[in-house]
């Protein structure tokens, strides 16, 4: 009786990926393309690497075999959901650093999901600020940071040390829980955690309101200052 192996290595596993692009070539063919994958992704001797296991790397390596299986089919767009998790520091930077050197290279655009504020600073041209499902502000990076116009998106802003206030006695953070996904409120998701709410806000979700410089925001206290530009639904 042959016992079957659940568990196969990065070459196996990078093979198969790439043969829906290249069905034409053959296994050996896909192997080398691999092994170029991995060398472009900074894996360090890549043809050896190619037969191992993912239990015999590291999690900084790992990480970097996946984004080498994102890219093998060289994609438009790369959707990286949370790519620092379990990462150290150290390791976040180099890995952040190989990101914009692949976007550099490739051309490719990449749309990062996470909580990692410096992640966004440091990585991103645009930012789309969600709360409980729904995007309740976009902008360029650096207006939206210097200047964010949702109470939520300023909560958060106000909720990451800073060096310039690093004698505090305690981090802000923001009061409460956000609504249930399958209970939605009939106004602004985040009214109850809100300093400035109001009855309106209770009541009603509010509209998209965009500045000049194209920065958009749902909330009712930019009405009179900026544009509406769509009737936001709830």
């Amino acid at each position: 009786m042959t016992s079957l192996n659940p568990v196969f290595t990065v070459g196996n596993q990078m093979v198969e990926g790439l043969g829906l692009y290249y069905e034409e070539e053959d296994s050996k063919s896909l192997k080398g393309r691999a092994v170029d994958i991995l060398r472009r992704m900074g894996v360090a001797a890549p043809d050896r690497r190619v037969m191992d296991y993912p239990h015999q790397m590291s999690g900084g390596m790992k990480q970097r075999v996946v984004g080498a299986m994102a890219i093998s089919g060289t994609p438009k767009v790369l959707i990286c959901d949370e790519p620092t998790t379990a990462l150290d520091v150290t390791i976040q930077a180099q890995y952040l650093r190989l990101l914009k050197q692949v976007q550099a290279d490739t051309g490719v655009a990449i749309i990062f999901i996470t909580h990692d504020m410096g992640v966004v600073a440091k990585m991103c041209d645009r930012v789309m600020v969600m709360y409980a499902g729904k995007v309740v502000e976009t902008g360029d990076i650096r207006p939206l940071f210097q200047n964010p116009s949702h109470p939520y998106t300023k909560a958060l802003m106000a909720s990451v040390p800073s060096m310039e206030h690093a004698h505090v006695d305690k981090l802000y953070s923001i009061e409460g829980q956000p609504p249930a996904l399958f209970d939605l409120p009939a106004g602004c998701r985040f009214a109850n955690r809100c300093e400035f709410v109001d009855d309106r806000c209770i009541a009603e979700y509010p509209p998209m309101y965009a500045s000049e410089d194209g920065h958009t925001a749902d909330c009712w206290r930019l009405e009179g200052d900026w544009k509406k530009v769509a009737e936001a639904e709830s």
